[in-house]
């Protein structure tokens, strides 16, 4: 591993970057990591490290199911429903997200998950706007009587996501704007944890590999962000994808979003490495350095998240994760950290101020 400019956890664009000064971190945080962001003039920043604590996403999570679910709240669900204008803005109208105790219940499953986003959208409210207990009677049943909910179907996600989509982009008004794609690993991203100071839309749907990822990209092709994070890869190596496959969706999934949100900013995240030993790290890392081309090719920013969660043998960290390849909350505070640096970065840009960091491109 001997690529300090591609496989330094960096954001690297076709153009010059300039350095921007450290930003200051919370007490208590990660003393390993280093060269969060670099390039050829290298930039260098210490991030945080969470505390173990509690999981919050299920070990062995169902993806998704391919039968059609029966109970009478998925049929009449906020998927089919048009989200009307006063709706939109209530939804967008808290402007500080919540923070959430650890001790607070959230939900760990699919299903879970799903009805809380359905009853967040036919509120009104956006569910990365909310604590993570939302809506808790109406997800929780399963917990308390032992019986299983309904897993929804990969449809019923895709559709949930549009609406939520639609909805944001009737209510954004001036806000600021981020936007998470990709799998089960962007899906399961605690809320509470984004960074504040702007919306989120998680477009994350579990089970998804970067070909179905890139045919949904139209979804919320109307909404204006500032920022879109992409992950995706990791499905594809657990399905058998050659990496050839891999390279050209993720090549087109960037083209698409510069080309639907030429304002934005496309940051590419690298894949994450597992403790399966179906896949080999050494395959994972030469695939992030493949990519972290293709973002430098394309005029996106590219964020390597890899270095930041790979032990000694390039395996994930066995603290940052609860099965081997979903994370555990440490995990998240690990890429919350990375997330907020590379936000201060592109806001400094954007802002024009002194502190200069990722250059847009042409």
């Amino acid at each position: 591993m001997s690529d300090p400019c591609l496989l330094a956890a960096s954001l690297l664009t076709a153009g010059p970057i300039t350095v921007p000064p450290p930003i200051t971190l919370p007490p208590n945080l990660l003393d390993n990591l280093s060269a969060l962001f670099a390039s050829s003039t290298t930039q260098t920043l210490q991030a945080v490290a969470a505390q173990k604590v509690v999981p919050i996403v299920e070990v062995n999570s169902p993806e998704f199911s391919q039968s059609l679910p029966s109970p009478a709240i998925l049929r009449t669900s906020a998927t089919s429903q048009p989200v009307t204008a006063e709706a939109a803005t209530t939804l967008v109208s808290n402007q500080q997200a919540v923070s959430t105790p650890q001790s607070m219940i959230t939900p760990t499953s699919g299903s879970q998950l799903y009805l809380q986003r359905v009853a967040a959208l036919k509120a009104g409210k956006l569910y990365t706007r909310l604590p993570s207990n939302s809506f808790e009677s109406l997800w929780a049943k399963g917990t308390s009587t032992g019986t299983p909910l309904q897993q929804p179907t990969h449809e019923q996600w895709k559709l949930l996501l549009e609406q939520e989509a639609k909805a944001v982009a009737k209510g954004q008004g001036s806000n600021r704007l981020a936007i998470l794609v990709g799998d089960s690993l962007s899906m399961w991203f605690p809320s509470q944890s984004l960074p504040y100071g702007q919306l989120w839309l998680n477009q994350g749907i579990s089970g998804e590999n970067s070909g179905q990822i890139l045919k949904r990209l139209s979804a919320f092709a109307k909404t204006r962000p500032n920022t879109i994070y992409v992950m995706a890869g990791t499905n594809d190596l657990r399905q058998g994808a050659s990496d050839r496959v891999i390279l050209d969706n993720i090549r087109q999934i960037v083209r698409r979003l510069r080309s639907n949100h030429p304002q934005a900013q496309v940051v590419v995240q690298s894949i994450l490495p597992t403790r399966l030993s179906a896949i080999p790290n050494q395959r994972i890392y030469n695939l992030n350095q493949q990519i972290a081309a293709i973002a430098q090719q394309e005029g996106t920013g590219f964020l390597n998240l890899y270095s930041l969660f790979a032990d000694e043998q390039g395996q994930l960290q066995q603290d940052l994760t609860t099965d081997g390849i979903h994370l555990s909350h440490s995990g998240y505070q690990v890429w919350q950290e990375a997330l907020n640096y590379a936000d201060s970065v592109m806001v400094a840009n954007r802002n024009g101020g002194s502190a200069q960091g990722l250059g847009t491109s042409d």
